[in-house]
């Protein structure tokens, strides 16, 4: 018995000692490829947000993204929602098995976007990436004014107006024009737009959460105006949650008395909340109050199973924020709002168009859910699925 430990031992031994050769082998020839990788902290990660220069990408975040959802209508009289994302990822900290990312690509740029049809009941999307390389579109987010594009998805800043344009296949076009109706809002305990996510670690953190949209789409062979509501969130940084974190729930609640509502917890993996959830009122006048987890409550009330990937989500929900008087039932448009972007961004998640009432009807208004960490494919994220998910739309 003795000697079988022994020789398990030794083994495992051998096993690490060979992994830690490969990993350094690997990690030299990126070096000699690529360069070394950068730590990506440089001090400022706990500077307040400083606008406009905040709106533009950075050189030295590890993550960042671009954040727009809207609720419209068309001059026909159709309801529609929308997410679209844009996201930037510094890969100098990333590695697939022992593989660094970086050698595939350094930074990464993703783009979503989806369309949630309500009177069709049609939910579909598309998401893309590129590193620049040879047979990737085009990619490009500028540091000095706001103008992000991959392929031919854009934002631009135009005269104080965000200007957006997606697509999916050929037959679904988007272009909107979005003007801010409030100030910005600065996330995070101080007010300054420092969210922290876990002990020490935090990003910048800011928000427009009503801004006027108007627009066209070219939607099913037609062409057709609308207008509507959209919401954009901003974040950026260099932060490290602990392996304990597995996921989010995140709501953006825009009410017909012209307030908003920002929260999200943070699950960790026994199933509860993170004191680092937080959250963020916003009234009439766009005053915003920080809000700590103790503040508001999220409790589902009915789950969906998703017949793609089996992953089971919280589908309906009651939000409530005692200080604030508000009372809400949050339910989505259609069930199934998931996206598969393992081949882009490595992860499932469900975003969704969703209805809001008030338990006295006194707050009604229109939401979008973010659902992450419910689906755990991403970890044992797939080289090859990464490699050939270049484009998808459905």
């Amino acid at each position: 018995m003795g000697n079988e430990k022994s020789f398990q031992d030794n083994f495992n031994e051998i096993l690490k000692t060979i992994e830690t050769q490969t990993a350094s082998f690997f990690e030299g020839v990126t070096e000699s490829f690529v360069g070394k990788a950068e730590t990506l902290r440089d001090g400022t990660e706990f500077n307040p947000v400083e606008l406009p220069r905040d709106l533009y990408a950075h050189t030295n975040a590890q993550t960042e993204w671009w954040y727009y959802t809207g609720h419209a209508e068309t001059s026909s009289g159709k309801n529609f929602g929308f997410e679209f994302v844009f996201f930037k990822r510094r890969t100098d900290l990333d590695k697939f098995s022992l593989v660094p990312l970086r050698l595939l690509g350094n930074p990464i740029y993703f783009a979503h976007f989806a369309i949630t049809d309500h009177e069709g009941k049609k939910f579909r999307y598309a998401h893309r990436k590129s590193a620049n390389g040879m047979l990737d579109l085009p990619a490009s987010m500028s540091e000095k004014h706001y103008h992000l594009r991959l392929g031919d998805w854009t934002i631009r800043e135009s005269n104080g107006a965000h200007i957006l344009r997606a697509s999916i296949n050929h037959d679904l076009i988007f272009e909107a024009n979005l003007k801010p109706t409030k100030p910005v809002v600065l996330n995070g305990k101080d007010r300054q737009g420092v969210s922290f996510k876990d002990e020490g670690e935090a990003s910048r953190y800011f928000a427009y959460t009503r801004m006027e949209m108007d627009g066209d789409i070219i939607w099913n062979g037609e062409t057709e105006h609308f207008t509507g509501s959209a919401w954009m969130d901003r974040e950026f940084g260099t932060w490290t949650p602990t392996n304990n974190q597995k996921g989010w729930d995140w709501f953006s609640v825009q009410l017909e008395n012209g307030t908003e509502l920002m929260c999200y917890q943070l699950r960790n993996a026994e199933g509860g909340v993170s004191p680092f959830s937080s959250g963020t009122f916003v009234d009439t006048e766009g005053n915003f109050t920080h809000l700590t987890h103790d503040d508001f409550k999220i409790e589902p009330t009915e789950y969906w199973e998703s017949s793609n990937t089996k992953a089971k989500y919280p589908i309906r929900w009651k939000l409530t924020v005692p200080k604030f008087d508000l009372d809400l039932i949050v339910t989505p448009v259609l069930e199934d709002q998931e996206l598969d972007t393992r081949g882009t961004t490595m992860i499932v998640y469900w975003e969704g168009a969703c209805k809001v009432e008030s338990s006295d009807k006194s707050a009604n208004g229109k939401a979008y859910v973010e659902l992450v960490g419910y689906d755990r494919s991403h970890d044992a994220p797939n080289l090859a699925y990464f490699l050939m998910g270049n484009q998808f739309s459905n």
